[in-house]
């Protein structure tokens, strides 16, 4: 499946491979409709020429900013065809923010929402300095816009269209994706379309993604999650799209019953949802067969309850980063579920993993360092930005900034980022343990670590801890649960039992939010509190 249409080389290939392959089969499906693979390739043809009557020059960068739409998924798509780059842009950032990311980006056409969540995301960008075009995805827009679908259907282009396809190459930029900025400001990743067609592909091939699956996408489009193993692993394996704008638990169940879903890929979060709903006695979820998701912390009892509560078939766990143009390791059909839960696999083909020491050397097996990584998704370097280029990236291996250890049998375990270790008293502290303790209780649904400043430690671990519904816990019983099973200096010495963590767009804990919140909450005290 994978190596045929990989072979395509570039995202457009892919989409033309598929509306031949699949032709009649359902790509995109949503509340307005359904748009079969080969329709889905007329349309945007035609939503490129557009683009280029609209002035986009080949290498353009186009920024991209709403929800999970099918209009983002075919403007994405138009970009592409018209030898633009995509420039996602979250939907959680400020005006400000996303203003300030297109300036640097050098957009000069954003494609925005007219209405997303009481924001009006293209009017927006219409008041970003400087000469923006902009064009508001959907049917309607605000007064004085164009709407997505007058403009995509306007296209006339067609003959310079055919002539940059002809010239589009897998080496091409296909995406700048900014990073989450959780390290200072967001940096752009230039990411091409060989490693987008060439990894996606061997995603696909691990998790069993085939033609006549259905995929509710939930990771956000603008995240490489969403636009990357979300709608175009869809494309590449004849599998159906249904973008999912925002996550709830109750019309989720509803997609599923009505569409026979198949895969669900998301955070931890999500499937803890899922279960809880399976374990009320719904029987809407029968038809999942595959779950896929990733993090540093996975309590093997989570994924039991994928395997046995939701009765999926397969659960995939991964890593990834947005300068390898997502995936770089897996495990695979018929790991143990051990396998599977404490670790996050093995590379994939044509990915290389070590794991090296401050110095840059590689260490043996078993020894904690950071994670380098290279192969075929390795990205192109940080748009105009060479010095931090250079200094993430050396001899073709890229220093990922987390920590981890590979075992004997190959498998990566991640044990935190390099930035969130908490030092105390000299002692490394890795966030991701205790937090994998904490989940291991039978009340705790949620859990995170930072680290605190002390004027005679440096620093003491502090959690951030949400109660499983209707659980009721005891501090200080939590805290001696935590002492019976972590050396002192790894017990968190403040404790605040709270009703949810802030999450980014890629459904992991912003610990700044936490370190923020911390710092107002905490003043002079170090005392073991509860505050929800």
């Amino acid at each position: 499946m994978g190596g045929p249409l990989a072979a395509a080389g570039t995202i457009p290939g892919v989409v033309a491979r598929a509306a031949s392959t699949y032709a009649g089969r359902p790509a995109l499906v949503s509340p307005a409709g359904t748009v079969a693979f080969d329709e889905l390739l007329e349309l945007v043809r035609s939503a490129a020429g557009a683009l280029i009557d609209a002035g986009v020059a080949t290498g353009d960068r186009v920024a991209i900013w709403g929800p999970n739409t099918p209009e983002w998924a075919m403007a994405s798509l138009a970009v592409l065809f018209a030898g633009g780059s995509v420039v996602p842009v979250n939907t959680r950032y400020t005006a400000v923010e996303a203003a300030a990311l297109v300036s640097r980006a050098g957009c000069r056409v954003v494609l925005a929402e007219g209405d997303s969540g009481g924001r009006s995301l293209s009017q927006e960008a219409a008041a970003m300095p400087g000469r923006v075009t902009v064009v508001s995805l959907g049917e309607s827009a605000p007064p004085g816009q164009t709407s997505w679908a007058t403009f995509a259907g306007a296209g006339s282009s067609s003959a310079e269209l055919d002539r940059r396809l002809a010239a589009l190459t897998p080496g091409d930029v296909s995406h700048v994706q900014y990073t989450s900025g959780t390290t200072g400001a967001p940096k752009g990743a230039m990411l091409c379309h060989g490693a987008m067609v060439e990894t996606t592909a061997r995603w696909a091939d691990v998790v069993g993604l085939r033609v006549g699956d259905c995929y509710p996408v939930v990771s956000p489009f603008s995240h490489i999650g969403g636009h990357k193993t979300g709608l175009l692993a869809c494309l590449v394996a004849g599998a159906t799209t249904v973008p999912v704008a925002s996550f709830d638990v109750g019309s989720f169940e509803r997609t599923v019953a009505e569409l026979d879903v198949t895969v669900v890929q998301g955070p931890p979060t999500l499937f803890h949802a899922l279960i809880e709903r399976a374990r009320e006695g719904s029987d809407a979820l029968g038809t999942l067969r595959v779950g896929v998701t990733g993090a540093a912390v996975i309590p093997p009892t989570l994924v039991r309850d994928m395997l046995h509560v939701l009765g999926l078939q397969l659960v995939v766990t991964a890593y990834g980063l947005t300068e390898t143009t997502g995936v770089c390791t897996m495990t695979r059909p018929g790991d143990p579920i051990d396998v599977v839960a404490e670790t996050s696999g093995r590379p994939i083909e044509g990915v290389d993993v070590r794991i090296i020491n401050e110095s840059g050397e590689a260490v043996p097996a078993g020894s904690r360092g950071e994670i380098a990584v290279r192969g075929i998704g390795l990205m192109r370097g940080y748009l105009d930005d060479p010095e931090a280029t250079d200094a993430s990236m050396r001899d073709g291996w890229l220093a990922t900034g987390d920590v981890g250890w590979i075992g004997e049998d190959g498998n990566l375990r991640i044990v935190d980022r390099l930035k969130d270790m908490v030092v105390v008293g000299g002692f490394n502290v890795y966030p991701a343990e205790v937090e994998r303790v904490l989940l291991e209780h039978d009340a705790v649904s949620q859990a995170a670590v930072i680290g605190l400043p002390d004027v005679r430690m440096g620093e003491v671990p502090g959690a951030f801890v949400v109660p499983v519904q209707g659980a009721a816990i005891d501090v200080d019983s939590l805290v001696v649960y935590l002492g019976e099973r972590l050396a002192k200096f790894k017990v968190p010495r403040t404790v605040w039992l709270v009703d949810g963590l802030p999450m980014n767009a890629a459904g992991k804990v912003a610990k700044a939010e936490l370190r923020s919140d911390a710092a107002s909450r905490l003043g002079s005290s170090r005392q073991v509190v509860t505050d929800s």
